[in-house]
């Protein structure tokens, strides 16, 4: 069915597949042959926040390459895929999603993980590493042992209330994203609640239990993909500080600063999703040149890369 995106046409198709007997809407994009980029491009897949579902990450997508094939989907207990029969951790949901990867014929993808979805792409490129070609991660941290956000902010985001109570996020907005929901609280209540369909309250727990306890610090090293991580300098929920503690820890990646907060991915998608474009695109050669660069100077963004064996 053809949807008009900001770019231009793409098709997009969403539909619920049985994976390991767990029920999972699925959306993937196809890509244009027409694209600036041309066909035979790595499909990206992309791995949501906590308690979001595929419609959130619309935005993003719209602003992509055309070019470029996308598979998004909702985890177990959130937006279209029901509830599983019992909690699940993260080592489960990578094993879910490389079998629901094998399903739809894809031998390897690149990982886009955003906030929660960052920790599970982290936890997928080291324990499915044949499938992960290269790695973006925004807006996400280390887990229990990280830079943690303020306890009055915390307390915010444990609960699932902002998905519920469309005036409490407008109220909440700017102390839990900062960036441009500081001046723009309705565009972030309008994305979570128009945009976005909302799972049960024992959908968003279970996707607590599934990271509690867990911590990618002792394996960072051993992630070999070339990584881009992304972060904004006004983000409440994960400060700066873990963003440059991952791009210390992980041998072959490069540190994008924005200036914005938690969920500029969608809210400033026109400004960073040719930066994703860009690292997904570009060749091993200029990926592992090692040499330090400034990035562009639009929106005040700086971004520098490392290389190691």
């Amino acid at each position: 069915m053809p949807i008009r995106f900001g770019r231009r046409a793409a098709r997009q198709v969403t539909r619920t597949i049985a994976i390991d007997g767990q029920q999972l809407r699925v959306c993937v994009r196809a890509p244009s042959a027409g694209g600036p980029s041309g066909g035979g491009r790595t499909p990206l897949l992309l791995l949501n926040g906590i308690g979001a579902s595929i419609e959130l990450l619309q935005p993003f997508v719209d602003e992509l390459d055309p070019a470029l094939e996308v598979i998004r989907f909702d985890v177990p207990g959130v937006g279209g895929s029901p509830l599983p029969t019992l909690p699940y951790r993260f080592t489960g949901l990578c094993r879910l999603t490389a079998h629901l990867l094998s399903h739809l014929g894809y031998d390897a993808v690149d990982v886009l993980g955003i906030s929660w979805g960052g920790g599970v792409a982290q936890h997928f490129a080291v324990r499915h590493r044949a499938m992960c070609r290269r790695l973006v991660l925004v807006s996400t941290a280390t887990g229990a042992l990280m830079v943690p956000a303020r306890p009055a902010v915390l307390a915010k985001m444990i609960t699932p209330r902002r998905y519920t109570d469309p005036e409490y996020l407008r109220a909440t907005a700017a102390e839990l994203y900062g960036g441009s929901a500081r001046s723009k609280p309705d565009q972030v209540r309008a994305m979570m609640h128009d945009q976005s369909r909302v799972g049960s309250q024992k959908g968003y727990l279970y996707q607590l239990m599934a990271g509690a306890g867990w911590t990618s610090l002792p394996f960072l090293p051993l992630i070999r993909q070339p990584t881009l991580i992304m972060s904004g300098d006004d983000d409440p929920l994960i400060p700066l500080a873990n963003a440059r503690l991952m791009h210390a820890l992980i041998p072959r990646s490069r540190l994008h600063v924005y200036s914005g907060g938690h969920v500029a991915l969608v809210t400033e998608a026109k400004a960073l999703a040719p930066a994703v474009d860009q690292f997904l695109a570009a060749g091993d050669a200029e990926l592992n040149s090692g040499q330090r660069t400034r990035g562009p100077a639009q929106n005040g963004s700086t971004s520098s890369a490392r290389s190691g064996s």
